[in-house]
């Protein structure tokens, strides 16, 4: 049996107990329903043999060799992960298409008595949801930017604010990177499908007529690029500035880059890459204050002679209006509190 999903929503709310992507965990790296569970009935290697003989020795013996492997693999998770699964145990199936991977698997499922489904289309009816709410339709949303310069805690704010009851959305979060040169490792980021699906099912539990909350970015984020749709509407939408003294900011800084900081041969060879932007006597006073472990100090130096200046000449360029202004005058918890309760009251005004 299998189960029709015509909106992001449905399928999200699917009903079952267990969503099951059986595709190869190459396919399920890229993207996937968010929430399944990976339990391939091909390999990698597998899928890549028997679409080979599919090709070049006929159907019939690409079905057959296909059938005993998925038969194998299909045990090996029964026996394994599976083994747990009570007898009303309803589980969703999901291969490329809604074809025979998924179909087979459901069906050794159903004959041991559980009540398995596929989905119609499979994997890329998801996709094709994703696709048309991010690339084919606008997005019915009212956003609002939280926009400051480096070091403001933007990203920090964003959870305490939706803990007031806000709507945000932590775009940062989704693509794994932190939205600078010392922000993260491209490698480390999703696919570009991969976070189309978690942007597109982060969207579908906010509420159109209430405000998002979304920290100001540029279109892309490391390596991931944002959909038209999403920042159509971040350039038209209103901004709250958020405002603290340096030292605030630099303090902050250090403490949320301490994972970076605790890498000194990486930090110095990130530095190194802004030679061609600040020169080499600027670089050298920040591979000074590296190598002497002042990292508060360094923080408030790339603060002043790089991230500022930057952001200052793309707000030149861009003269965006504010909605409002908070100020923080610290960035310890204790200031983050009264800044989220600030920036959800402006919310509650815009």
């Amino acid at each position: 049996m299998s189960t029709r999903f015509d909106t992001i929503p449905a399928f999200l709310d699917h009903g079952f107990d267990d969503v099951i992507d059986v595709r190869s965990p190459a396919e399920f790296a890229e993207d996937h329903v968010p929430g399944a569970i990976s339990l391939p009935v091909l390999s990698n290697a597998e899928r890549a043999e028997v679409g080979t003989i599919y090709k070049q020795v006929s159907p019939f013996d690409a079905r057959k060799i296909g059938a005993a492997i998925v038969a194998r693999n299909a045990a090996a998770h029964i026996a394994g992960p599976l083994a747990d699964r009570e007898y009303r145990w309803k589980p969703l199936v999901y291969c490329w298409r809604g074809g025979q991977r998924s179909n087979s698997f459901a069906s050794i499922l159903t004959q041991i008595g559980w009540r398995a489904e596929v989905v119609e289309g499979g994997y890329q009816t998801w996709r094709r949801l994703v696709h048309d709410a991010l690339y084919e339709t606008a997005l019915p949303h009212r956003l609002v930017l939280l926009d400051g310069f480096t070091g403001t805690a933007k990203t920090a704010l964003l959870p305490l604010v939706e803990a007031r009851g806000g709507q945000v959305l932590d775009l940062e979060g989704l693509a794994h990177h932190r939205g600078s040169l010392l922000g993260g490792d491209p490698d480390e980021q999703p696919a570009q499908k991969g976070f189309e699906s978690a942007l597109a099912a982060r969207l579908a539990r906010h509420d159109p007529e209430r405000p998002v909350l979304v920290e100001a970015e540029s279109s892309k984020i490391g390596r991931i690029t944002l959909p038209p749709s999403l920042w159509a509407l971040m350039t038209r939408a209103p901004r709250i500035e958020i405002t603290a003294p340096i030292g605030a900011r630099a303090e902050f800084l250090a403490r949320q880059y301490e994972d970076v900081s605790a890498d000194p041969a990486r930090l110095s060879h990130l530095l190194d890459q802004l030679r061609a932007h600040r020169g080499h006597a600027v670089v050298d006073g920040w591979q000074k204050l590296l190598a002497e472990g002042r990292m508060v100090e360094l923080s408030a130096a790339l603060m002043v002679e790089h991230y500022d200046p930057a952001y200052a000449r793309s707000r030149a360029a861009h003269a965006p209006v504010f909605a409002a202004h908070v100020e923080a005058g610290t960035l310890d918890a204790e200031g983050l509190a009264r800044a989220a309760d600030a920036i959800a009251a402006a919310m509650r005004d815009i």
